[in-house]
């Protein structure tokens, strides 16, 4: 068989690692692909990304399946193109990844099929909006409605960071805004108190099969402090997440998502995360949707997937999921990731990176951010790479991944030295 994944970061150098690994693969295409992909035995980058180009591609190599892994092109309607070709895709219509590149979208439809999620208000006008914070004061979040890449969402503990969110996004009052898209519209959320996970499953428009749960860190810094990034580590599975709470985030949440996407029109096909806000008490509230694998998360449970994931793929892409079943492997997986100087802001590009050795049993180096210059590897990105071991336990798999990130080395990178703390701390308890 040869396969196509469509994106170039560290969830879709995992999805094809692991799609590698199966002995009915022949060849696995990544577009555009990664340094990292670039480098990887059994894989091939191909430097497109157009939809009309991936097609067209998909139709000449004769692939059998393709995993389309960033939420953009989902958006741009990349599923409904290879399905009008008869092709066979695994990833939501483009009216179903609503449920990501419309926070809107997803909060009303939560609404109208009772799913746990924030208290919340929807504006295009930013004078309203202010008035809005005004009167719910602090701490507030607000969240630009369509895709920002796992940024555009402002945790504001002050009324004036609030109010400065959204002038950002829907600009001052008489002004547009720079970062809100589908019409320049914020979601306004009560802020949500627990601890969060990283709920993924496979769904086949009525069938769902669970993966590994995980957990993500969003802050930049140590001890979650700092700006939100799109991710700086992530571990599999997620304490968190006991047996109840996962029985729950079923029968409340995900059930509930698949039966009311069929019965509105769209079934939902792809990967489905909910982010998941888990309170003291074991309660859940859905604090997003996204259509897709989670970056970093991808990484973790990709090194623990020990079933065949091109069979599960398949059984999915024909609607059979209910007729197969993921085995895991019973150790923890922690990935770090390692940032580029500027990032999230403004990440450099260009930097050199040594230390890339062979990956060992228990370690793989997943790239996201990079290319390759004269035959170097380099920074191309902010989320440059993310390291990721195996443990037996949540703490060994930390210092296993510690310790490799330790030989990479490029100038002004970034890295977290706590990836995996809350995992621990509730050991300790």
């Amino acid at each position: 068989m040869k396969l196509l994944v469509i994106g170039s970061g560290g969830r879709e150098h995992a999805l094809a690692w692991r799609l590698l690994q199966s002995p009915r693969i022949q060849k696995v295409f990544v577009a555009p692909g990664n340094g990292g992909t670039a480098r990887e035995e059994g894989l091939e980058n191909v430097a497109i990304t157009a939809i009309p180009d991936l097609v067209a591609f998909a139709q000449q190599e004769n692939i059998q399946l393709t995993v389309v892994g960033p939420e953009a092109p989902l958006a741009a309607g990349v599923v409904d193109a290879f399905l009008a070709a008869g092709l066979k895709v695994f990833g939501p219509v483009q009216a179903a990844a609503q449920l990501e590149s419309s926070k809107d979208f997803a909060k009303q439809f939560m609404a109208r099929h009772k799913i746990p999620t924030a208290a919340f208000a929807t504006f295009t006008d930013a004078a309203a909006a202010h008035a809005y914070l005004d009167a719910q004061g602090a701490p507030i979040v607000i969240k630009a409605d369509g895709l920002a890449a796992g940024k555009g969402v402002v945790v504001a503990t002050t009324l004036d960071e609030a109010h400065a969110a959204v002038n950002a996004m829907l600009g001052a009052v008489g002004k547009p805004g720079s970062m809100g898209e589908a019409g320049h519209r914020v979601v306004i959320e009560e802020c949500l108190f627990g601890e969060e996970a990283s709920f993924i499953v496979m769904v086949d428009g009525e069938n769902v099969l669970p993966l590994a749960t995980s957990q993500d860190h969003k802050r930049l810094l140590d001890g979650d402090l700092g700006p939100n990034t799109g991710g700086m580590g992530a571990y599999s599975p997620a304490p968190v997440v006991t047996p109840e709470i996962h029985a729950r985030a079923m029968r409340e949440v995900i059930r509930p998502v698949v039966a009311g996407m069929k019965a509105e029109g769209t079934p939902f096909t792809g990967f489905l995360y909910a982010g998941l806000m888990i309170d003291p008490q074991g309660q859940i509230k859905v604090l997003e949707f996204n259509c897709r694998m989670g970056d970093p998360e991808t990484q973790p449970i990709m090194m623990r997937l020990k079933s065949d994931l091109t069979l599960l793929l398949e059984a999915a892409a024909e609607g059979k999921l209910d007729q197969v079943e993921a085995e895991w492997d019973r150790r923890f997986a922690l990935g770090v990731v390692q940032a580029a100087a500027g990032y999230p802001e403004s990440p450099r590009k260009g930097d050199a990176i040594t230390g890339l050795g062979a990956a060992g049993e228990d370690f793989h180096i997943f790239h996201a951010g990079t290319a390759i210059a004269d035959d170097q590897v380099v920074t191309s990105g902010g989320r440059v790479l993310c390291v990721t071991a195996l443990g037996d336990t949540v703490k060994i798999a930390q210092a296993r991944a510690y310790e490799v990130a330790e030989g990479v080395e490029f100038a002004g990178r970034q890295m977290r030295r706590d990836i995996g703390w809350r995992a621990i701390s509730r050991k300790k308890k």
